[in-house]
């Protein structure tokens, strides 16, 4: 039997608050509306009660923020994607930023079991004057559980379209690209954090976003397998590469912290869920 399931969510602002707005069929929910800053910023929850995609699944995520709205999204655990009997297993989230809207995509980390076959896309589009803060994170196999990505393959696929596209195959039989010096060297979890806006960066603030990145790398233990690049105008991106979801994933939190107070002046408010 096969999970396929949509889910749309529309953020508005209305007088001082943003409202979120949402539709959905099959297992996929938004839990309740929180706002844990004030009314300004609205904190929203992805649940997907089946708790993973196995062959044959297909999620689509579509989320929207309107002039003046500011939305953060999580989820409250890792999407995992299961062992596949010879179906693919895909996640779509698109992201749609209107002039002025804010937006934070901040999922927890994608597991690849061994056996997987998966594909994770995710597409931002912005309006001049919007901008974004979001992550991917992806970990393969279990290394603590002695359960390795031994068989399968895995397709990353991040992209803002005409400005900036990643796109990676990772086959569990590549040993030369997971264990390679020149690939992910052992390495089993993948992670990127990404300033997007809709319109070119000035020099300053570009220069700024770089910087602010690459000082929370160097306070890192993983500062040898970090790095902070501006592949476009309207992009600026951390990659990190872990031996586990962990310690990427609390480099990743810390490049958040830095870029929402620096570029937003937000303090960091972290989502309840993630300490639960």
């Amino acid at each position: 039997m096969t999970w396929n399931a949509t889910l749309a969510l529309d953020y508005t602002r209305q007088a001082e608050k943003t409202v979120a707005h949402f539709r959905h069929s099959g297992p996929l929910r938004i839990l309740q509306s929180l706002y844990p800053e004030g009314d300004g910023i609205c904190h929203n929850v992805i649940v997907h009660p089946p708790g993973g995609l196995v062959g044959g699944d297909t999620l689509d995520l579509a989320f929207s923020a309107g002039p003046g709205a500011h939305g953060l999204v999580t989820t409250p655990g890792a999407t995992r994607f299961y062992r596949s009997s010879g179906e693919a297993a895909l996640q779509r989230s698109r992201l749609s930023l209107q002039a002025g809207a804010r937006m934070e995509w901040l999922p927890l980390e994608a597991i690849c079991y061994s056996g997987c076959l998966a594909e994770n896309r995710l597409t931002m589009e912005l309006a001049p004057g919007a901008e974004l803060i979001g992550w991917d994170v992806t970990a393969f196999g279990l290394p603590a559980a002695n359960a390795p990505f031994a068989h399968g393959h895995f397709c990353q696929h991040i992209e803002v379209p005409g400005v900036w596209l990643e796109r990676a195959r990772i086959n569990a039989s590549d040993t030369l690209l997971l264990n390679s010096p020149l690939g992910m060297a052992g390495h089993r979890c993948m992670a990127s954090i990404f300033f997007v806006t809709g319109s070119k960066l000035e020099r300053n603030r570009r220069q700024a976003a770089l910087e602010v990145a690459r000082e929370a790398i160097e306070a890192h233990a993983l500062r040898a397998t970090a790095g902070a690049t501006s592949p476009d105008a309207q992009v600026v991106v951390v990659r990190v590469l872990a031996p586990m979801v962990e310690p990427a994933m609390a480099l990743l939190r810390q490049v958040w912290q830095a870029w929402r107070g620096h570029f937003w002046q937000q303090p960091a408010s972290t989502p309840r869920i993630w300490s639960m």
